[in-house]
């Protein structure tokens, strides 16, 4: 990689002439075309700081997002379907000085600059700071109005080559995935990493069983999803088949059901890999290729990444892959801080530098991380005990009536909270009643008495957002 005074290339494959083709809902560019392509887009994008992208899953955001962060911009993702409050939210807080991609529904006085896909120019560096700002990523705003986060282009560069490492990915892999285009997951990792290590990419346009299929018979070897990709391929074994030939399937942006995890190891021969992060600190913790894999365990932490347990009163959790505290993290993958949030900057980093992720987890003594969920609606305090939902959800899902489920804590005189089940069930209940103290005495009896749910509440359906996470304070 070519380094001078503290500017280095992000793309590395892609700028060097070493990157494989790149391929969005059909539509394919070569390396060269492609560094063209975002290299024309230089030129308007001169001078300018910060720029909006309309992060459709298209070929036209790939060129905008990679011809901005040539031309030393910084990149907001804007997602294709947001509300209007939300987009003046997002164009009001971060301020870009143009629109790419499709016209915006409300141009809010944003001059638009189109992509050209046949448009060519030669690339000349920008000489960009390693530690200049990439990205400003929003994030889901459960905790009131989304907030901007600062992602430098060193912190990416860190944490891709980190990933590449633990995954062994290499130039000779094809990455295939359909998330969207305005995240980590399907943006950072899914569509930078390839222009990083070399690796071809096949954006599926959408992540349906049969796309993933037809990409594995095109010679894909590398694939990203959330639980609700792999649910949905594992419920279609005709396609599932097809990723024997794969090389490694990814899950991560929430946890992946036991069963969805024991079906694809039955119907493609391999046990998916597993990793945790997320907006503030990119991906931290990961599966390693070579590693042990089990479902619901993340992995180790990547090179250069620390992650520690502390309880309420900051005192050391034990790492004996029981014992529950809050994650925190430290490393060269992390953000800068939120976009005008001083103060709530300051809150998320202790005094000895290590960030707060909101998270609570285990670790084994191996090493390797279990997340609980986040601390807010995943860490239920009863009866004097602190259980973690996400391991009586696992639990539950390996019954075979439970087709989805959501556990929560409901306030409680007598306990502090309660547990709460929230049950989508493989087919109508003759007898809710009945089915419901089944499911609890299954739990009690596959972990311990205190963590059986106190109710079980059968519904259609659970909220989730455009990744696949539950939404569990929409539950409550």
């Amino acid at each position: 990689m070519r380094e001078d005074a503290g500017v280095a290339e992000l793309l590395t494959a892609l700028v060097d002439g070493t990157g494989r083709p790149v391929s969005v809902d059909g539509t394919t560019l070569t390396a060269p075309e492609l560094l063209g392509a975002a290299a024309a887009l230089g030129a308007p994008l001169a001078g300018r700081a910060r720029v909006a992208v309309h992060a459709t899953p298209t070929m036209d955001t790939v060129v905008a997002v990679v011809g901005a962060l040539l031309a030393g911009a910084t990149v907001v993702p804007v997602p294709p379907d947001s509300g209007a409050a939300e987009l003046r939210h997002l164009l009001g807080d971060s301020a870009p000085e143009c629109w790419l991609g499709a016209a915006p529904p409300d141009p809010h006085g944003i001059e638009h600059l189109p992509v050209d896909l046949a448009a060519r120019a030669s690339y000349t560096p920008a000489g960009v700071a390693e530690d200049a700002p990439a990205f400003v990523l929003y994030t889901s705003g459960t905790t009131g109005l989304p907030k901007g986060v600062l992602l430098p282009r060193s912190a990416l560069a860190a944490g891709l080559d980190g990933l590449a490492d633990a995954w062994t990915w290499t130039a000779e892999d094809v990455l295939a995935h359909g998330l969207p285009l305005f995240h980590v997951h399907g943006l950072v990792l899914g569509v930078l990493g390839p222009l990083r290590t070399g690796s071809g990419l096949v954006h599926t346009g959408r992540p349906t069983p049969e796309r993933y299929a037809d990409a594995a018979r095109a010679g894909a070897t590398l694939f990203f999803g959330v639980p609700t990709v792999w649910s949905r391929l594992v419920e279609a074994p005709e396609h599932a088949a097809a990723l024997r030939e794969a090389r490694l399937l990814v899950s991560g942006s929430a946890a992946l059901p036991v069963p969805v995890f024991e079906r694809l190891r039955q119907l493609t021969g391999h046990d998916p890999v597993e990793r945790y992060g997320m907006s503030e600190t990119l991906i931290t913790v990961a599966t390693r290729a070579d590693g042990v894999r089990q479902a619901g365990w993340v992995g180790v932490p990547i090179t250069g990444v620390e992650t520690r347990l502390r309880d309420e009163d900051g005192a050391p959790v034990p790492h004996d892959g029981e014992s529950v505290g809050s994650l925190e993290v430290r490393g060269p993958t992390l953000f800068d801080g939120y976009l005008n949030r001083a103060e709530a900057t300051a809150e998320v980093w202790t005094e000895d530098g290590w960030f707060r992720t909101g998270d609570v987890a285990c670790i084994a003594p191996d090493g390797r991380h279990r997340i609980v969920g986040r601390a807010s609606v995943d860490l239920i305090k009863s009866g004097g005990y602190r259980i973690g939902a996400g391991e009586i959800e696992s639990t539950l899902l390996g019954h075979p009536a439970v087709a989805e489920c959501a556990v929560v804590g409901a306030p409680d005189e007598d306990l502090g909270q309660r547990i709460v089940a929230y049950v989508v069930p493989r087919s109508d209940v003759a007898d809710e009643d009945a089915l419901g103290a089944e499911l609890t005495a299954w739990v009690g009896a596959e972990l311990s008495a205190h963590k059986r749910p106190r109710e079980v509440r059968f519904v259609a359906s659970l909220p989730r957002n455009e990744m696949g996470k539950v939404q569990k304070k929409r539950l409550a």
